[in-house]
């Protein structure tokens, strides 16, 4: 992928961040809008892993295409996933995912999501948030997080 791409239909643009690639809003989004669905191929059973995958539902994985695939993390963060059930004209559907936003994104502002990884997949967050917990965890499971770990020692 080029160092940037827009995405005029989303509204989106993928461009360098301070992790790698990032996903960056193109226009204004208002609390509470829906961006749009997360495309990509589904994997059913909970053995699927990769860098870029995401849950949905209780045990299928989504390997999103561009542009939401490179969705970096925030302990607080401006976006979230939400799950639609689907149901089509023709008889089809399912689960989707989609990305909404939790707070008002101004043009050029990152967008991003919290992980929320459970604790035996924590690794440490440097989204330099003022609520940053300091690992990439689930904040229900940030108190599971190896105590000498998150000390540092």
């Amino acid at each position: 992928m080029d160092d940037c791409a827009d995405y005029y239909e989303q509204g989106v643009r993928v461009a360098a961040s301070a992790y790698g690639l990032g996903v960056f809003s193109m226009r204004s989004f208002s609390a509470q809008e829906v961006v749009g669905p997360i495309e990509g191929l589904v994997f059913d059973g909970d053995e699927y892993e990769s860098d870029y995958c995401m849950a949905i539902g209780e045990n299928s994985a989504l390997e999103p295409e561009a542009p939401f695939r490179f969705l970096n993390h925030s302990c607080q963060p401006n976006c979230s996933l939400t799950e639609y059930q689907i149901e089509r004209e023709d008889g089809s559907g399912g689960l989707e995912l989609w990305l909404s936003v939790e707070t008002d994104i101004e043009p050029g502002d990152q967008m991003t999501i919290d992980y929320g990884w459970p604790a035996t997949s924590a690794i440490p967050c440097g989204c330099g948030s003022p609520g940053c917990r300091h690992w990439i965890v689930s904040a229900e499971e940030l108190s599971q997080v190896n105590v000498e770990l998150r000390n540092g020692e």
